[in-house]
């Protein structure tokens, strides 16, 4: 058993908590917007969303959160579409992968993701954004590729 596989079992036992969440994760501030899924029956679902934008927001993400409320996610830009990958390491929550283009459009969703898993997580093809929600989401609200994103950076938002 490997020191990596010993530090795994115990974050999964006991979750991560103050003094190793302080010493790991940078204060950045994201800043905080409306964004809304439409999907191809014409169901809008509203999310408060956090905007990581710059490289260090983009590379902290989600990582160390112990939860995420439904309603709420984060949406990473890109700033230009470009192929994208993505791994859940450090990352404590299972969560909603929707892959966004330039003009809104879901391209491909990864469900559920598996906490601390090194596996990458990649776009199908060209995007602008990826929206990241709690683990069940899309299954919840039955989103799928082809629904539309509305927010103001992807285009004609």
């Amino acid at each position: 058993m490997t020191i990596r596989t010993i530090l795994f079992a115990l974050v999964a036992l006991f979750g991560l908590n103050g003094p190793v969440q302080a010493q790991t994760v940078t204060d950045l501030n994201f800043e905080t917007s409306e964004l809304t899924v439409v999907t191809a029956a014409g169901e809008a679902h509203v999310f408060t969303v956090e905007v990581a934008a710059t490289p260090e927001q983009r590379a902290q993400g989600l990582m160390y959160r112990t939860a995420l409320d439904r309603d709420k996610g984060m949406l990473f830009d890109y700033g230009r579409e470009r192929r994208v990958s993505m791994w859940m390491k450090n990352t404590l929550i299972p969560l909603d992968m929707l892959f966004i283009r330039a003009d809104g459009t879901i391209v491909n969703i990864r469900e559920r993701t598996i906490p601390h898993s090194l596996e990458a997580i990649g776009s199908k093809g060209r995007v602008l954004g990826v929206l990241e929600l709690a683990g069940g989401t899309v299954d919840r609200l039955g989103l799928a590729p082809g629904d539309k994103v509305r927010h103001p950076i992807f285009e004609g938002n």
